[in-house]
């Protein structure tokens, strides 16, 4: 019996390895762009030793017909691995492909064009979908089939390279496809394809919050021992489960205990309603935080808003979009005790949509539910609020309303660990898969996350592109990155930044990593969003350095760089690298700065052009050793530009 038992389960295995389907990596797909002008490979599964076809023929047209059908073999190896390679295609399409083995894969739509693996933090990831009260017209107005994208699904593993990533697909740019795509992605894609006619593809694989050392494969984090200790703590499935069972804990239960005694909805009736009877709650200031602190002290917990508006019999029933800014840290919205939304956390633009027949003629009632787990909680100043009505009516928000706390809370603990932001993680299971898959080049947006190591974040950087360029077996691949923007308060005075020392690490990773190219936007940000909206200023000039380093195009496309300088008396004059030394006129400059000491006494300088140079030099300084340039989180007063208009990267010499 045992061994008629053994024999059919033998019979079993057997007959799964020899007839196992093929099976296709999730980026080898419907509506897939492949890298023109390179051979191509195309790889997957199947049973070992399984003989593998793959036919590739172009979509015939009336301009132009079928060149007929392409065949390619292989054979899959004992692991049942197999791919094979493609010769190098001219932009253009469209065509079909069959993958024959045991069974038939079928890929319909494939084109030739440029792919740019885009990757970073949540400025990269931010979607379309948030930018459209600014680029909406525009993007409503825009489709194009020979744009293709792909959202690589978060995933990480800290033990091996992955195989595969998790299920996505490519689609077409239209309108609706649109709203998905990554801002800065959809932008830089545009930009190109006017310029060149090329097909575009873009491959987002990108995780909001992330530092870089996520991103950095096993064999290169080595170089870090903090990080590779790191490394060594999350290959412990055992601990990385229990962290993250423990994370989100504190705060699962804070929300159950803070609406358990929010009186806003446990009272009879209910605080948004509008029979609700609000005249003994205390009036504010919309950006009047004072509600929301003892003292200098934070005050958390769950706050309740309410602000009654008088609506016209003309705007009466019509659709509208109720803007609330940006809250800290989420909010449940109601009109006339309606709910029309909410935002989980402090960074989304709070766009609501209020469908027709709730805003009625006369007095309505708009609500806000605040829940503030930590920090101070406020409606963070100049954002848009307002209700803008279908036929572009506005009626403002701002001004007073009427306020009660719902329940008091103490302050909820943090994540106990992120586990997705540890070292090499993300590397693994959203790069490695990635990697069969040849690209035009890599395009970056990252560095929020490691302000906290600025000092480390050259030799991190360094790894990283030396890591994907090797990954890619191509040690020149153009890798494309954005410098942090401006961002918090606006500084009239040079700070002592860490986002300003970063934004000086970014550029000397330009300055010393062969074909890198960074695009400056320390004009383009906003003081009071860490994810400004202006995705399409950063997506043209990220687009300028690829048609110069990617397509060897002539284009103006780089800010004043700092080089080098030389002292001169009681002056420090700057040299700029060659080709952005041509400056637009300012007969005052501003945002520079000046020191004796290195690193520290720095005193607001003077400035001019003086050819292609600029001499800095202050009365209180007799002999200067350092300057400084636009040096601060958000420095507000700075105006070095290129002939070109783009403005002069921050700097300190060295």
């Amino acid at each position: 019996m045992k061994h008629r038992i053994f024999i059919l389960g033998a019979i079993f295995i057997y007959t799964n390895i020899v007839f196992a389907e093929v099976r296709l990596p999730c980026l080898v797909s419907n509506n897939m762009i492949l890298q023109r002008d390179m051979p191509a490979k195309i790889w997957g599964t199947a049973a070992p030793g399984e003989n593998i076809a793959v036919y590739l023929e172009k979509t015939p047209t009336a301009t132009s017909p079928s060149t007929g059908v392409e065949k390619f073999k292989t054979v899959a190896d004992k692991d049942g691995h197999w791919e094979l390679t493609i010769p190098a295609h001219q932009a253009g399409g469209n065509y079909n492909m069959q993958i024959k083995g045991n069974n038939v894969c079928y890929i319909n739509n494939i084109i030739f064009g440029d792919v740019w693996l885009c990757s970073g933090q949540s400025n990269m990831e931010t979607p379309v979908s948030r930018l459209m009260s600014k680029y909406g017209d525009e993007i409503n107005a825009y489709t194009n089939p020979d744009i293709r994208y792909v959202k690589i699904p978060m995933s990480y593993n800290f033990h091996e390279p992955q195989t595969d990533v998790l299920p996505c697909a490519w689609v077409m740019l239209d309108p609706q496809t649109a709203q998905n795509f990554s801002g800065v992605a959809y932008f830089f894609a545009k930009f190109l394809y006017e310029k060149t006619q090329v097909p575009q593809g873009i491959i987002n694989s990108s995780v909001g919050g992330t530092p870089a050392e996520a991103w950095i494969s096993e064999t290169y984090i080595k170089r870090f021992p903090a990080a590779e200790n790191a490394l060594r703590m999350m290959k412990d499935n055992n601990f990385v489960e229990q962290m993250q069972s423990l994370n989100g804990l504190a705060a699962k239960r804070w929300g159950q205990i803070a609406d358990s005694q929010d009186l806003g909805i446990n009272e009879h009736i209910r605080w948004y309603s509008p029979n609700y009877d609000d005249s003994q709650w205390a009036e504010t200031h919309l950006f009047d935080n004072s509600w929301g602190k003892n003292g200098y002290a934070a005050k958390n917990g769950i706050f309740w808003f309410r602000k009654e508006i008088d609506i016209p019999q003309t705007l009466e029933n019509l659709e509208a979009k109720l803007f609330m800014g940006r809250i800290v840290d989420a909010d449940s919205l109601f009109v006339n005790g309606i709910y029309v939304g909410s935002t989980s956390y402090q960074y989304p633009p709070r766009n609501y949509t209020v469908a027709k027949n709730i805003l009625k003629h006369g007095k309505n009632i708009i609500t806000v539910r605040l829940v503030s787990q930590s920090g101070t909680p406020e409606f963070v100043k100049e954002k848009p609020y307002k209700i803008v009505f279908g036929n572009g009516q506005e009626i403002s928000l701002e001004g007073a309303w009427k306020y009660k706390v719902g329940a008091v809370m103490p302050a909820v603990a943090g994540n106990t660990m992120t586990i997705h932001y540890q070292p090499t993680g993300l590397y693994n299971a959203m790069i490695a898969p990635l990697r069969n898959f040849n690209i035009k080049g890599f395009v970056w947006y990252q560095g929020e996350a490691n302000t906290f190591n600025y000092y480390e974040y050259f030799d991190l950087m360094n790894a990283m592109i030396a890591n994907w360029r090797e990954d890619w077996r191509r040690p020149q691949l153009p890798f494309l990155f954005v410098q942090l923007c401006n961002f918090m308060e606006p500084a009239h005075y040079q700070q002592n930044s860490a986002w300003a020392a970063l934004r000086n690490v970014q550029r000397l990773i330009d300055e010393k990593i062969d074909n890198t190219a960074m695009a400056v936007t320390i004009d383009i940000g906003e003081w009071n969003d860490i994810h400004p909206l202006n995705k399409k200023d950063v997506a043209v000039r990220l687009g300028l350095q690829a048609q110069k380093h990617a397509y060897s195009q002539e284009v103006n496309a780089d800010a004043p760089r700092y080089k080098s300088y030389e002292i001169k008396g009681n002056k420090i004059i700057l040299h700029f690298k060659d080709g952005t030394d041509k400056f637009a006129q300012a007969d005052d400059l501003q945002g520079f700065y000046i020191t004796d000491r290195k690193g520290d006494n720095f005193v607001a300088a003077k400035a001019k052009i003086v050819g292609k140079t600029v001499e800095v030099w202050s009365e209180q300084i007799e002999k200067p050793v350092q300057v400084r340039y636009a040096w601060a989180n958000n420095p507000d007063l700075w105006n070095l530009r290129g002939s070109n208009g783009l403005p002069a990267s921050p700097f300190e010499t060295e």
